[in-house]
């Protein structure tokens, strides 16, 4: 019984026409491309297939065979080859998003009742709102808060463009605070000076 019915099913499969199976699958309302989803061909003993990263896919198939697509995060869709007169078909697949609602859940940082009673009864209170806003903008506080807390776009914009503009109001000013007496280049053009006479001349000029 089991070798008539395997016979049979080939021999249909064989009547059908063979074609070349190709598509790309997008996602419904944003036509962006659905990647790596998985194509089943639930009429060919379940032959898996996937699409690439685009959306794309191409294999070989049976006119009137039925092919699952599923993928992670959406609804599976089921297409059914239809009459062709070439031996090639590409199909459009739309899919659409799985929208999965949880149950909502509240998270609580004490294991039972019991806790929960013990830091209530030791909670501090004293403090009203303005006291811990004051402690919360203390120096202190803010100093350990810049340790930790990275610098916004917005700060660093506003810093470098600070800095560009002190450096265009100062070029004149000797930024690096260099001595000239420790530099050998201005020695060497004082002692040239000198070997050539040229603050002599000056004198003897006035």
């Amino acid at each position: 019984m089991f070798f008539l019915s395997l016979s049979w099913t080939t021999a249909l499969a064989q009547e059908r026409k063979i074609i070349q199976f190709s598509g790309l699958i997008s996602s419904v309302g944003g036509e962006l491309p659905v990647p790596f989803v998985t194509v089943t061909n639930a009429s060919y003993n379940n032959q898996v297939h996937a699409a690439n990263n685009e959306g794309f896919f191409s294999f070989v198939a049976h006119v009137g065979d039925t092919i699952r697509f599923t993928s992670v995060g959406f609804e599976p869709v089921e297409f059914v080859i239809p009459e062709t007169a070439s031996d090639k078909f590409t199909a459009k697949i739309n899919m659409k998003s799985l929208v999965i609602e949880l149950p909502a859940v509240m998270p609580f940082p004490w294991a039972s009742i019991e806790e929960f009673n013990m830091a209530f009864m030791a909670l501090d209170v004293s403090d009203d709102n303005i006291s811990r806003i004051r402690n919360s903008l203390s120096p202190d506080a803010l100093a350990a808060l810049s340790q930790v807390v990275p610098r916004s776009a917005e700060e660093i914009q506003t810093f470098n463009s600070l800095q560009r503009h002190i450096n265009m109001s100062n070029k004149a000013v000797n930024q690096r605070f260099a001595n000239p007496l420790f530099s050998p280049f201005a020695w060497g053009s004082f002692i040239n000076s000198i070997v050539k006479g040229d603050y002599s001349r000056k004198r003897l000029e006035y």
